[in-house]
């Protein structure tokens, strides 16, 4: 197990991204009274249902067929959020 701080994490997230991936258990340490933990997750994962797996793969093919909306400002997201 590796404890690290979110600013460690934050310098550094390829690097835990990948011993994540290793099976590596990461402990992210925000503050003194929170802590969060880095896993991978697959498919097979109990975190997503059925209908959530379908919608992502449904999103990846719509991205994968050029439909989606690149955002490259602060005033892109306004106006995708109508504000």
């Amino acid at each position: 197990m590796i404890v690290i701080s979110s600013r460690e994490f934050r310098q550094n997230q390829r690097l835990y991204f990948e011993k994540a991936d290793k099976g590596e258990q990461i402990i992210v340490q925000r503050g003194k009274d929170k802590s969060y933990v880095l896993t991978s997750v697959d498919k097979n994962d109990l975190y997503f249902n059925d209908q959530m797996v379908k919608r992502i793969n449904e999103s990846l093919k719509q991205a994968d067929n050029g439909e989606y909306t690149e955002l490259n400002s602060a005033e892109d997201i306004k106006n995708l959020l109508g504000l």
